[in-house]
């Protein structure tokens, strides 16, 4: 006997797994009981399990039946008239959908030529294995399953237009690229997805070789005369905003041009862009620290005595200003009111970004690679034919990796160029490397896609002849202007005096123990001197007992409060979160001893 479950709980036993399983099946198929149900037997336990919660992966799958497909050429042609629609194949039992469990007990033909009488279903298309980024990448038959996740990945955080509005947002983190273009190698998933509406990436020409070194690793050069005539330029927003928040007492938040008596004000010159109403004016060009919405606050912390406090009942400044390192142009600014009817004034920053050394760039085949050098267009190398490439790939970068889609995606890219159409390079059903050899051939190029190269500095021919065309890169988010991160001496934490953790708070940065070994290495442990002495602190012990000692600073003296003044103290140098340490040691009831030895 098979014990049968519904949903996990036991409902019964059947004789013949076999025979229930059919029955099941072909009830769920002519619509007898709801398509919804799946059904797998699980051989290991004997058991069979039926599924009708929600929240389960399905997926849609041919029927076969006796090695022959369900889906004729008659269904295929009413479905191209329109007379039939997707809902009536799964009605009639052509289409049905499975879960993981079920899955487990099917037999699954790629293609309807591989069908046998073993398979009990066909896949509608190998494409359907893929995701809808995936699937944009082109040739990606040709390329390793992990180079497509990061393919996919890379398409995602790829720059371009994100949406046709998005002069009346405010989005947090929003980039839109100048001049983007349509792919030229592309796959049908382009036009489902009506990529064209949200075009992100520019076609390049690439030449793939080594020049002096600077693209080496991962790194890519880029032409700066290509750059300089819209290459890759986006323009970065950054929305700032402050809130008349209304407290206890009546008393609220105001935005205006705070006075000169107000606690915190700070320079006259970081208030210059305020209008009257206290808001900048858009199209002003803002510096570090500068002041885009003034704004004051009531005093924090009122008390009873408070009231004839003249100091406490001073307002503070709380003005919205540009953080560090920070600069751009006001783009616009919105006047309106929150959820709680307070009033919202909300500003956004505009700042023109050109593609500089660090800025991040990717193939869709998962090839990123941050630049290395702009190299002004006389010192490019360039073909025979006079064409200079925008953008100089490692050839390094491809063996290792195997990312042939990336290879092939550049000859397909040179055959559209040079004869003005679209390649279609859906998955599975890409055009042959034959084919584009041969149209290359035609349009009167060498068929491998290599040309013969000058160096521009001595004018004399480069020996390897250079694989050359056209490739689709995409500029990420990823730029070195929202990176860049240093800092020497600012602010620190209470407790561990430590620096603060963060970019946007101006903190430092952390070293670990790996990081350590790299500077040794480096032959810079000065500089993990200065950075183990972030948190210094001279401590005076006593040498007898081993205790903390106090220190006068009035009379230059210390004294041990246990062993008295005739006992010897000494000022010892440590970090502060390890007297940190011995005092939360301390507060647990157990005491420490510091034993000081003579340094020789």
């Amino acid at each position: 006997m098979v014990d049968v479950f519904l949903n996990e709980k036991f409902v019964g036993t059947v004789t013949d797994q076999n025979e229930f399983l059919n029955i099941i099946k072909s009830q769920r198929r002519d619509g007898t009981i709801t398509e919804k149900l799946n059904i797998g037997y699980n051989g290991d336990l004997d058991e069979i399990h039926v599924e009708t919660t929600k929240g389960r992966c399905r997926r849609p799958l041919i029927i076969v039946k006796n090695g022959k497909s369900t889906l004729t050429e008659d269904h295929i042609q009413k479905i191209k008239d329109k007379s039939l629609s997707w809902t009536d194949l799964v009605k009639e039992g052509i289409v049905e959908y499975l879960d993981a469990r079920e899955e487990e007990n099917a037999l699954v033909a790629l293609d309807e030529n591989q069908v046998t009488k073993d398979h009990s279903h066909l896949e509608i298309s190998p494409i359907t294995i893929l995701g809808i980024c995936t699937a944009l990448v082109p040739f990606s038959n040709f390329g390793s399953s992990s180079r497509l996740i990061r393919g996919s990945k890379l398409q995602k955080q790829g720059l371009g237009v994100y949406a046709q509005n998005y002069l009346l947002r405010l989005d947090t983190d929003a980039s839109i690229l100048h001049y983007p273009q349509r792919p030229i190698t592309k796959t049908f998933m382009h036009d489902v997805f009506n990529y064209d509406q949200h075009a992100m990436g520019q076609n390049f020409t690439i030449a793939v070789m080594s020049y002096q070194g600077y693209n080496m690793q991962d790194a890519v050069i880029l032409n700066k005369g290509s750059v300089e005539r819209g290459l890759g330029r986006t323009t970065y927003f950054k929305p700032f905003s402050a809130t008349e928040m209304r407290y206890s007492g009546g008393l609220m938040d105001e935005v205006g041009i705070p006075d000169k008596e107000m606690k915190g004000y700070r320079s006259e010159r970081d208030y210059r862009n305020l209008e009257d109403d206290g808001i900048v004016f858009t199209e002003a060009k803002l510096k570090a620290d500068d002041v885009l919405i003034g704004k004051t606050s009531p005093p924090r912390f009122l008390g009873g005595l408070d009231e004839f406090n003249m100091d406490a009942n001073t307002r503070r400044e709380s003005s919205i200003a540009l953080g560090e390192g920070m600069h751009g142009t006001v783009d616009a600014t919105f006047l309106t009111e929150n959820e709680e009817g307070n009033r919202l004034v909300q500003t956004r920053l505009r700042q023109q970004r050109i593609p500089e050394i660090g800025d991040k760039f990717a193939s869709r085949h998962g090839q990123k690679g941050v630049i290395g050098l702009l190299v002004p267009h006389t010192d490019m190398p360039f073909s025979s034919r006079g064409i200079t490439p925008d953008i100089i790939f490692s050839p390094h970068s491809i063996p290792s990796r195997m990312t042939v889609s990336h290879l092939l995606e550049v000859i397909s890219g040179k055959v559209g160029a040079l004869a003005g159409e679209y390649i279609d390079a859906t998955t599975f059903d890409t055009p042959t490397e034959k084919g584009l050899r041969k149209q290359l051939m035609n349009l009167g190029f060498s068929e491998d896609g290599k040309e013969t190269f000058y160096n521009p500095m001595t004018g004399e021919k480069i020996d390897a002849k250079i694989y050359t065309g056209n490739i689709f890169y995409l500029k990420l988010k990823h730029m070195v202007a929202n990176k860049m991160h240093a800092r020497a001496a600012g602010r620190i934490q209470l407790l561990t005096r430590q620096p603060v953790e963060g970019r946007a708070m101006g903190g430092g940065l952390r070293v670990g123990e790996m990081e350590k070994d790299c500077l040794v290495a480096h032959g810079a442990s000065l500089l993990l001197k200065e950075r183990f002495d972030s948190d210094k602190t001279i401590l005076h012990i006593c040498e007898t007992c081993g205790m903390f000692a106090t220190y006068d600073s009035y009379k230059n003296q210390a004294i041990c409060t246990r062993c008295g003044g005739d006992a010897k103290v000494s000022p010892v140098e440590m970090s502060y979160a390890f007297k940190l340490l011995l005092d939360e040691v301390r507060s647990l009831g157990i005491d420490s001893k510091i034993e000081l030895k003579e340094k020789f």
